[in-house]
């Protein structure tokens, strides 16, 4: 095949040239920057990328290519991908498909030969700024004017493109529970799915919950019909502040269940008592945020992909704020001290990314497992 020229322009003027790969096409989307050094199969299917064109900060992207086990949706979620290099072949030997063909099947065009670098310092000094990929399609000043042109993410309610139209129960693959999970309850948690990724429901699964899916918009009658033991609220793209109806369910299930909400969730939460939430610079994406304890001191390494935070100030006396985000001090987890309910602005489950977190699972079941033996002692009473 002929290289395909290819632009990606950003809002301000700024023009990119490079060859394209995957699909021929024009797209427009919200310019991001991911600084994880694997994982781009996980981030391509995040849904949490609904609406956006990602970018890569590591030089070489592709090398190991893309199998089956690694989505975290059933399709690339990226409105488009840059990178610096894509590499020349796929090695690995779980891999199936190159990363070039995969995009092109799935429709997704992608841009290589890009200084990614520049890119990035562009998008930290400016901030995350609408941008328009186009591969054999367009020109640079065509590509700038679709740029401005383009809608925006604040405002609008991604959710309903990415969300599952039905409710039912999770079943991931065979062998995927640890022996963690074996000789403990199963208690059943009713996720409300805003784009969520697959690895969350394997990790909900493995630490001993049944796990039950809704759409975005299920109500609270319709949650209490599987009588769940807790709520689970999943991390999802856009504006948290345009969806009020999941502000409003959340509002009614956080007096009724404990709650666990991470990313989008954790923000949903945040709305839904009162507070408020603003769009970052920049966003945080990447495996490699530190996040401290503010009860414990303690630090660790979390994977995050979000563009929006919670105001602080506009929890108080409605919340406590546990964790911090310390590469700017953004609010990276909160809890209720009169219920149980609690939240974190980052991705416990990985995928890709540091697993420093993953004990938020753990500290998810203890609080369920002692909310349902009060419950039980209660009703003994």
């Amino acid at each position: 095949m002929q290289p395909m020229p290819a632009v990606f322009a950003l809002e301000d003027g700024s023009v990119f040239s490079g060859t394209g790969f995957g699909a021929t096409g024009t797209v427009t989307g919200e310019a991001v920057f991911n600084t994880s050094l694997t994982g781009y199969q996980e981030i391509l299917t995040d849904p949490s990328y609904r609406g956006q064109i990602v970018t890569m900060t590591a030089p070489q992207i592709g090398n190991y290519g893309i199998n089956p086990e690694d989505s975290e949706s059933d399709h690339p979620q990226v409105s488009g991908f840059v990178v610096r290099e894509i590499s020349p072949i796929a090695s690995n030997w779980r891999s199936v498909q190159t990363l070039p063909d995969y995009l092109a099947a799935a429709g997704i065009p992608g841009i290589s030969g890009v200084d990614t670098r520049a890119l990035t310092r562009r998008i930290r000094s400016a901030g995350a700024m609408k941008s328009c990929l186009s591969v054999g399609e367009i020109g640079a000043e065509e590509a700038v004017e679709r740029a401005r042109a383009w809608a925006g993410l604040v405002g609008v309610d991604y959710v309903q493109e990415v969300t599952r139209t039905a409710a039912g129960p999770w079943h991931g693959p065979e062998g995927q529970l640890p022996e963690r999970s074996v000789d403990r309850p199963r208690y059943r948690v009713a996720a409300i799915d805003y784009g969520a990724k697959e690895s969350i429901f394997r990790r909900l699964a493995s630490y001993g919950f049944e796990v039950v899916v809704f759409p975005a918009r299920a109500t609270p009658a319709e949650i209490a019909a599987v009588e769940p033991d807790a709520v689970f609220l999943s991390n999802g793209p856009g504006d948290p502040a345009a969806v009020g109806y999941a502000h409003e369910n959340v509002r009614a299930l956080l007096e009724e269940y404990p709650t666990f909400g991470i990313c989008f969730g954790h923000q949903v939460i945040t709305h839904a008592l009162g507070g408020e939430t603003f769009k970052l610079k920049f966003g945080h994406r990447g495996g490699n945020q530190p996040v401290k304890d503010l009860a414990t001191g303690r630090v660790i390494i979390t994977s995050q992909n979000h563009g929006f935070a919670t105001v602080p100030e506009s929890l108080k006396g409605r919340a406590e704020v546990t964790e911090i985000n310390l590469n700017d001090d953004t609010v990276a987890g909160l809890r209720l001290r009169d219920k149980p309910v609690f939240s974190v602005q980052y991705h416990p489950e990985a995928g890709p990314g540091p697993h420093d977190g993953e004990d938020q699972f753990e500290k998810f079941y203890r609080m369920v497992d002692e909310a349902r033996k009060g419950r039980v002692a209660s009703a003994a009473d």
